[in-house]
């Protein structure tokens, strides 16, 4: 199976192609353009260097969120009008979990953790044996001081790994290498591999809290 991976959840664009044992090709962008600007070429050039077409794909993946609003729909957008030209399937991918892969080889605690607002963070616990991920919680937004409470309960080091990977602090916790830390496409297809997709009307985004829009109307 080839899937196509799509995140734009942060500041990061990456876009990747792979089947179950090989990653095909890969580009990582840190950008000052709005991702409605760079994800559709860039989609096009990974594809390019894999020596693929769109068609030949089997399914796309899309970070599904928590993350930046407008950088959620706007790959969500992407995804769903490519899936639905092509009658492709695609699956949600949550980018706490896809965080999560890029240090899988860590065996123990992995916490993703997403800078949310003032003293909140978007966070997501699980356990790897170095080959597969066991989701300890739910993805939440919650108080640092509360995350680090609920992590120190559990047995071994911890990795920490996203934008706020560095806030979490002492003895057991170390944060990933930098070049492993944000968002990666080639990550995202690996949860993807295994889940059950599906058709691209029913791709929506989890936010973990109400827009801004929303909050305004409130």
């Amino acid at each position: 199976m080839t899937i196509l991976g799509i995140d734009t959840s942060g500041k990061i664009a990456s876009v990747a192609v792979s089947t179950e044992d090989r990653v095909l090709a890969q580009t990582t962008v840190y950008t000052k353009l709005t991702h409605s600007q760079v994800i559709l070429p860039i989609c096009k050039d990974v594809l390019k260097n894999a020596g693929l077409e769109l068609s030949d794909v089997d399914g796309i993946a899309a970070a599904a969120g928590p993350g930046s609003y407008t950088g959620l729909r706007i790959g969500i957008a992407a995804v769903k009008a490519m899936c639905f030209a092509l009658d492709k399937p695609c699956i949600g991918i949550s980018t706490l979990e896809s965080l999560a892969y890029n240090v899988l080889l860590h065996k123990g605690v992995i916490c993703a953790v997403m800078a949310a607002r003032l003293d909140l963070v978007y966070c997501g616990i699980f356990r790897s044996d170095g080959k597969k991920l066991e989701r300890l919680a739910p993805d939440r937004i919650m108080p640092i001081d509360d995350l680090k409470r609920g992590l120190e309960a559990l047995d071994g080091d911890i990795v920490t790994v996203g934008d706020n990977a560095e806030i979490l602090t002492g003895e057991r916790f170390q944060a990933a290498p930098a070049p492993l830390r944000l968002q990666l496409g080639t990550s995202l297809c690996m949860a993807a591999f295994g889940k059950e997709m599906y058709s691209p009307d029913k791709l929506e985004a989890a936010y973990l809290e109400i827009t801004k829009a929303e909050k305004d109307k409130l």
